[in-house]
């Protein structure tokens, strides 16, 4: 049995990790028979989430997760892709995990009234005496994290005209198809639908999810992408 490891479901979102939703969909995906269990990125290999225990194999970072479950299970997420295809579901994955998904990290940890209404809550049953420190302490290594990629170099209004870059780029690869690479989801499907759902999530307020919701499509995808693998999710 497999064990997947993650936060758990807030901020309107089954999972609050776009990281670890999308390992939770391919899992789906693969048909993997797995249960979750919350837990903190100090437990994990590499110190972050997600990561699984597969009948006692530790396997961290969603990347290769997937490539263990595929190996061992004999899975092909992308199965029916031609080699062209696979090549962009790969480039497109890069710029949603190494770009966008950044732009709207910032949103949710920076940005002062998205921050105590979400991330500073994690820290609500840490003790009192050191609560405040720890809350600080997080922000401050995701605002270092966010510095160290580029984007937390920009002003407000610059992020989210990358963001808006990127969303508009998705809705055009997109198109009128019901998933990215056709009519059936493949392994990028979990990574657009998990960072997409963390920008669009109604529980935080920003420029950037006013922009991402001007895209008809992208909207309509991440409802098509919930329906089908959170179908008890209130979204």
């Amino acid at each position: 049995m497999i064990t997947l490891y993650g936060f758990g479901p807030g901020w309107s979102l089954p999972e609050i990790s776009p990281y670890v939703t999308k390992t939770e969909v391919q899992l789906k995906m693969a048909d993997l028979d797995y249960h979750k269990e919350q837990a903190m990125p100090e437990a994990s290999p590499k110190g972050q989430l997600p990561y699984i225990d597969d009948d006692g194999e530790l396997v961290a970072d969603s990347t290769f997760i997937r490539a263990h479950i595929e190996q061992k299970y004999a899975v092909d997420l992308d199965g029916g892709l031609e080699a062209r295809a696979r090549a962009e579901a790969w480039a497109i994955e890069r710029m949603i995990e190494n770009q966008f998904t950044w732009t709207w990290v910032h949103a949710r940890w920076i940005l002062p009234a998205n921050f105590e209404k979400g991330p500073a809550r994690l820290f609500d049953r840490a003790p009192e005496k050191i609560r405040a420190q720890l809350r600080q302490d997080a922000q401050a290594r995701v605002a270092a994290a966010l510095h160290a990629v580029g984007v937390g170099r920009h002003s407000g209004p610059e992020i989210v005209r990358l963001a808006d870059r990127s969303l508009a780029a998705l809705s055009t690869l997109l198109g009128d198809k019901p998933y990215f690479l056709g009519d059936v989801p493949c392994g990028l499907d979990a990574t657009a639908f998990s960072s997409l759902a963390g920008a669009l999530t109604p529980f935080f307020c920003s420029a950037l999810r006013q922009r991402a919701e001007t895209y008809g499509n992208l909207v309509a995808y991440v409802d098509r992408m919930m329906r089908r693998y959170y179908p008890d999710h209130p979204w």
